[in-house]
């Protein structure tokens, strides 16, 4: 019993200085404080002596570099060497190609929130938002979804053209170069625009302005190549596509079977060296019409032209679409899907050596090339757009709930149906804010490696989720296709943003947790670049620096994890508001565990971890999760904390938490090593999982938002297409919900009154009549029914057609050239 009480003033001081993150030496000092006032107080001097020995001698171990490298430091370096993963060049290519912005502090255990919340809000220029109101606008008002995907499977010639005009594919290319110059949020805020009328629209924009020969040339193309090709692409004379994917090289690019061999040949009336290209590619968006092929393949000097190097690596060439050799024309159709996308092949295709994109001095830095620019161009296309359609399903099926009523009631008062609305309205709150974030960051400079799967993956995904329950709520009107149905395009081409640059199964299991566990990490990625240092010394050195800052870290995160679990995250400094700093310190405890999870998981199952995908896809579902909570916050920051947004942050942040758990729980219960799990299991959850879903009266809140006018409304639908048009159906439902919310007295005080009246037999014209015979309504008021009816059965009224109608425009044989392109003109 002696011994016991200066061994728990050492824990007890041990725990405070971990919770607090002390330096080593502030430790000891209070560790040798806490024993004598311990001592002082009464406590065995005899075991206070014994344990205040081992105390120092440990102390003097850790503190004295000369005992604590060749005694510590060596023989940990020597085990680490052995359990550490191997990276291939295209692992190391590729977590060398991103940054690290406040995805970073979610690895630390004790995000810095203020970094966070500091960042300058994101705000368009008054010319970018000039070009929001005009250009933007008018083409959104030339879209007609109908004509595209089911008469022409093409845009019309007058919206490429438009498009060509206004320089929408060279939003991204600077001004010096005839582009618009635009920043990274603006470009996500025209996607997202575009996205909210034309699947068709925002792809055919976005796939320029992101990965594809724009970005490479302006990154790495040569002075010669930027000055040509950047203008005539900002301008539309050419349209781009790269052809990356091909039929035996998908998800892993870096095994395309595509090679360019170096040779002679005669270009131009002379003999020169160049490049002989053969080629299988697939799925390539804007194939069908580019003028201009961006192309990645290996490049081989066997002759040793070029150097002595015999396989030089993947390389990137542009190619014109004329080149002999290049078979490019025909078309996919994916999902029924109008945007151009289709095959390009080539065999015995020869090029100069300038095609290569940066010249002969990036050849073999393709695949570089390409990680650099992905997470680039991943941040913004598919997450805006995957935005953008859930952003106005959840702000028209809450209108459409308002307005279609069964047994005499909105159907959004069903509560099964406002089940679905709160999920709606919540996940769109979500992505909405996450899509922001990642475009901020790139405009911010940043290249966000990991926060761009993570904005691909959860917003392509929980798109697909939004509209799967707004068709659920709309019935038989978002099933029936035709110019009316503003609904059915989006649920059939949600699994072609879910399926492309990088399946999301893959993108999930491998990939978000796989980089962020190194990228993000503060102490794993410079441990591996110190224990690959040549000099032993400076290794040694640089390994221990590295590793005394993991150990304490680790330490930290333990006590951390354990302390907000065992407190339910109620103690402790936060940043925000009343509503809003109980968030931040729960997100706290659930950094703290994920960091905790992360050091047991690399530690114990070392390089076997990237082979243990489950466990990567829950601990990235926790990253995740993580990240989306903190860009609400940012944004419910940024927006100055209304108070009406409330419901939608807390269903949104409580439905996340409630993943987060439930990703632990299953990383937790299936750990490889079982009584490390149960071990892991008490620090995380000392009371077992306490988060729950989002509860039905916060879902009758967040739904409620949806179904009438209010500023949270707006700002959900902000930088949508909502004007209302004969081409734009979602746009008039949204319309009419003031005008259906202020004659719903009127309706209820005219339905009552007809009930025994006998006119069941009467048209609604009739009745309406009639009730201003009685005395029921007033003229106004039967004018006002009048416009309700007529708003009412344009909102729910579908589309019929003659079958002559749906047969098929093309007559021609199936072996035919699809249609491709008419519109360039």
């Amino acid at each position: 019993m002696g011994i016991a009480v200066p061994i728990l003033i050492l824990l007890l001081a041990g725990l405070i200085a971990a919770y607090h993150r002390l330096p080593l030496w502030s430790y000891v000092l209070l560790g040798a404080a806490a024993l004598a006032i311990g001592a002082w107080l009464g406590a065995n001097l005899t075991a206070s002596s014994v344990v205040g020995a081992v105390f120092a001698v440990l102390t003097i171990a850790l503190l004295i570099p000369a005992i604590r490298l060749p005694l510590i430091t060596r023989p940990l370096l020597d085990f680490y060497t052995k359990i550490l993963p191997p990276l291939t060049d295209t692992e190391r290519t590729a977590l060398e190609a991103g940054t690290v912005g406040f995805e970073g502090e979610l690895f630390s255990g004790k995000p810095q929130w203020k970094l966070l919340l500091d960042q300058p809000k994101p705000v368009l220029s008054a010319e970018e938002q000039a070009f929001l109101d005009g250009p933007c606008e008018q083409l959104c008002a030339l879209a007609d979804e109908w004509q595209t995907v089911h008469v022409h499977a093409d845009l019309s010639p007058p919206v490429w053209e438009f498009i060509k005009q206004h320089k929408f594919f060279g939003m991204i290319i600077p001004k010096p170069y005839g582009g618009l110059g635009f920043s990274a949020f603006a470009h996500h805020r025209v996607i997202q625009k575009l996205s909210s009328i034309s699947s068709t629209l925002s792809a055919t924009v976005g796939v320029p302005n992101s990965l594809g020969p724009g970005e490479l040339l302006m990154h790495y193309g040569t002075p010669e190549q930027k000055d040509y090709y950047l203008p005539r692409l900002a301008d539309g004379r050419e349209i781009p596509c790269f052809g990356l994917t091909g039929p035996f090289a998908g998800s892993d690019a870096t095994s395309i079977p595509d090679f360019g061999i170096v040779c002679t040949h005669e270009w131009n009336g002379a003999r020169v060296v160049g490049i002989r290209l053969s080629f299988d590619k697939r799925y390539i968006t804007l194939a069908p019409v580019a003028t201009l092929i961006g192309l990645a393949f290996r490049l081989y000097d066997p002759d040793g032209l070029l150097g002595e190097k015999k396989d030089i690596g993947i390389s990137l060439a542009l190619i014109p679409r004329d080149t002999p050799g290049v078979e490019i024309g025909r078309r996919h159709f994916p999902l029924n899907a109008a945007f151009m996308n289709g095959p390009i092949r080539g065999r015995d295709v020869f090029v100069p050596l300038s095609a290569l994109i940066g010249g002969e001095e990036y050849a073999g830095k393709g695949w570089q090339m390409l990680v650099e620019v992905l997470s680039i161009g991943r941040s913004i296309t598919l997450p805006s757009s995957g935005s953008g359609s859930a952003k106005m399903a959840a702000v028209v099926t809450g209108a459409y709930a308002r307005i279609r009523k069964q047994f005499g009631l909105s159907i959004g008062r069903f509560e099964g149906v406002e089940e679905a609305l709160a999920r709606i309205a919540g996940k769109a709150y979500a992505i909405s804010a996450l899509a922001q974030a990642t475009a901020a960051a790139v405009a911010r400079g940043e290249n966000p490696a990991v926060p761009s799967t993570i904005a691909k993956y959860h917003c392509t995904t929980t798109g697909r989720e939004v509209v799967q329950d707004a068709m659920d709520v709309h019935g038989g009107k978002g099933i029936i296709l035709g110019p009316r149905n503003y609904l059915g395009r989006n649920w059939q081409h949600a699994p072609i943003s879910i399926t492309v640059e990088g399946a999301n199964i893959m993108t999930r299991s491998l990939m978000i947790f796989g980089q962020g566990a190194i990228l993000c990490h503060p102490w794993v990625l410079k441990e591996m670049q110190a224990a690959a240092l040549e000099d032993p010394r400076q290794r040694l050195r640089e390994f221990d620096r590295n590793l005394r800052g993991h150990v304490g870290y680790a330490i930290s995160n333990a006590v951390r994890a354990w302390w907000f679990g065992l407190t339910a995250a109620r103690i402790g400094s936060a940043p925000g508001d009343a509503c809003t700093r109980r968030y931040f310190r729960k997100l706290d405890r659930y950094c703290a565990a994920l960091a905790l999870m992360t050091d047991t998981a690399m530690l114990l199952l070392g390089g076997k971890l990237k082979f243990r995908e489950k466990l990567s896809a829950r601990l990235g579902d926790v990253l995740s999760e993580l990240y989306i909570a903190s860009s609400m916050l940012k944004r419910h920051h940024d927006e100055g904390a209304p108070v009406s947004d409330r419901p939608l942050l807390a269903w949104a942040f409580h439905d996340a938490v409630h993943r987060i758990e439930r990703a632990f729980s299953g990383a937790l219960r299936n750990f490889p090593i079982r009584p490390v799990g149960w071990l892991l299991w008490l620090l995380v959850f000392p009371w077992g999982r306490r988060a729950q879903e989002p509860s039905d009266r916060l879902g009758h809140r967040a739904a409620a938002l949806l179904m009438a006018p209010g500023d949270a409304r707006d700002r959900l639908a902000a930088g949508l297409y909502l004007t209302p048009a004969a081409n734009n159906p979602a746009g008039r439902i949204d319309s009419y919900l003031s005008k259906v919310i202020l004659a719903e007295p009127v309706e209820r005080k005219f339905v009552k009154a007809l009930k025994g009246a006998g006119l069941d037999t009467l048209d609604y014209a009739a009745q309406l009549d009639a009730g201003v015979q009685a005395g029921w309504i007033t003229a106004e008021e039967h004018k006002q029914l009048e416009e309700l009816r007529t708003m009412t059965l344009d909102a729910i009224t579908v589309d019929d057609f003659d079958p002559a109608e749906l047969a098929a425009a093309a007559t021609q044989s199936t072996k035919a050239p699809l249609p491709s392109g008419e519109g360039l003109g």
